[in-house]
């Protein structure tokens, strides 16, 4: 088998699936391997969601779309990893002959060998993960990373709350943090190679420590904290009910923690919230507010929110709407229910029709949008620290970057400003995203650059 071979990865889903495709690309490339087009690649690998039915139909409509020149024998090597295929199993490779690789994300680390092997051999892999709790992981050093300022490192696989709509236990297997060392080793080496901002991820990542002794996730966002060059330290996904008071105080006491939080409330209904199996009611959500936004002023909020869940009747979504006005979100990822094979939300009575389903979210979207759009435009003229770290999706000659309080801003500039921190005055706001001017460019936040200022 030659030593250079050509892959393409296609990443769908959450961050956790970004994570996956850093260390599955830093494999494949420290064995040789160059990433290159689709076109033109040898091997392509899906990364696959498996949360919502759009998501799978996503990766179902590419592989049926290219399956014709995919089939031959002189196209790509085709594999699909992550939810998609743990869920699906050996059903893609029936129904996609030409997939020769299919593994859930807890076999991670078996892919790498078994695609040079699929390659030399023709042979074709199946990995399913059947224990729980069991991880095949990959460890690669150096990481090849698909963006050099910013990185995820996800501090624990799996999810126990087992709310009712949801497939991720079931596909992602039970919960299971990292050893605290290994996330910290995983973080300085990131920042040694110039990571300047990482993202903790998880599916509820205030669960870790639970099955560690005398660990949390307080102490864990400290210690990685801690670490000597990075500046900017975030997290994602947070659960409500476990929503500590000493992760409050943490974030307010430790300045590289950014006042940012995705706090997802679901509904607005107590009821439907019952039947999700979420484990708190709006007022016990609303609390949670209260003390974030005591504790940080600054804070950017921003939730998640599903529409049409079995029998949720007009004033069950009503309420959902109320809480959008209430709790005026920075930005919500809206969703309308997708009944999951297997989980306890698919078997209700009561499924809520599809011309419904697509109502309610085309109001929660439109209310949204307008609450999301005022609090921006409040911000106009106002200035703001934003660290600059890729190319804006469209337009030529525009950069886009976050505040610490996770905005988006899109400025005017060049490849010669990234991964640098710009004074930015805000001179125009849209729903998702703020438009601006650099005032000022510096390679460090503006606290380490008046420590340097005063040091020197």
């Amino acid at each position: 088998m030659p030593n250079m071979v050509r892959f393409h990865l296609h990443v769908f889903g959450c961050q956790m699936n970004v994570y996956d495709a850093d260390r599955l690309r830093s494999a494949l490339v420290n064995r040789g391997w160059v990433e290159a087009p689709e076109d033109t690649a040898e091997v392509i690998v899906f990364v696959t969601c498996s949360i919502r039915e759009k998501a799978e139909q996503k990766v179902l409509s590419a592989l049926g779309r290219h399956g014709r020149s995919w089939s031959r024998a002189s196209r790509p090597l085709v594999a699909v990893i992550g939810c998609m295929a743990q869920r699906m199993g050996e059903g893609l490779m029936r129904r996609f002959p030409w997939v020769r690789l299919v593994a859930g994300p807890r076999h991670l680390g078996l892919v790498p060998e078994a695609l040079e092997d699929a390659l030399r051999n023709g042979k074709r892999h199946l990995f399913l993960d059947a224990d729980a709790r069991e991880i095949i992981d990959l460890d690669e050093i150096p990481i090849v990373r698909s963006n050099p300022y910013k990185a995820y490192v996800t501090i624990a696989h799996g999810c126990d709350n087992f709310c009712t709509y949801c497939i991720v236990p079931y596909v992602r297997g039970r919960f299971r943090s990292r050893r605290p060392e290994d996330v910290i080793c995983e973080v300085e080496r990131l920042v040694k190679s110039g990571v300047l901002e990482v993202t903790l991820v998880g599916q509820n990542v205030n669960s870790y420590g639970r099955d560690l002794r005398g660990y949390s996730f307080p102490r864990l966002l400290e210690d990685v904290a801690s670490i000597p060059g990075l500046v900017r330290l975030r997290f994602t996904t947070s659960h409500p009910r476990d929503f500590t008071d000493d992760l409050i105080e943490a974030m307010a006491r430790v300045e590289s923690i950014c006042p940012s939080v995705n706090l997802p409330i679901q509904s607005g209904s107590d009821r439907i919230l019952r039947l999700m199996n979420r484990g708190y009611t709006v007022a016990e959500y609303a609390a949670k507010v209260e003390k974030l936004r005591d504790a940080l002023p600054q804070l950017g909020l921003t939730s998640d929110l599903i529409v049409g869940f079995p029998t949720e009747s007009d004033e069950d979504f009503r309420a959902s709407l109320r809480a959008l006005e209430a709790f005026r979100f920075d930005q919500v990822h809206t969703a309308s229910y997708s009944p999951r094979e297997g989980t306890p939300a698919a078997r209700m009575t009561g499924q809520v029709s599809e011309e419904t389903k697509r109502e309610r979210l085309c109001a929660v979207n439109a209310l949204q949008s307008e609450i999301a759009l005022e609090i921006n435009k409040s911000l106009v003229g106002k200035e703001c620290e934003v660290l600059l770290d890729g190319f804006a999706p469209k337009g030529e000659g525009l950069l886009q970057g976050r505040t610490t309080t996770d905005k988006v801003v899109i400025v005017p500039g060049d490849a010669n400003c990234l991964g640098k921190f710009a004074l930015v005055k805000f001179v125009r706001a849209e729903h998702w995203c703020l438009h601006g001017e650099i005032l000022s460019l510096h390679p460090f936040p503006l606290r380490e650059r008046e420590v340097r200022d005063r040091a020197g």
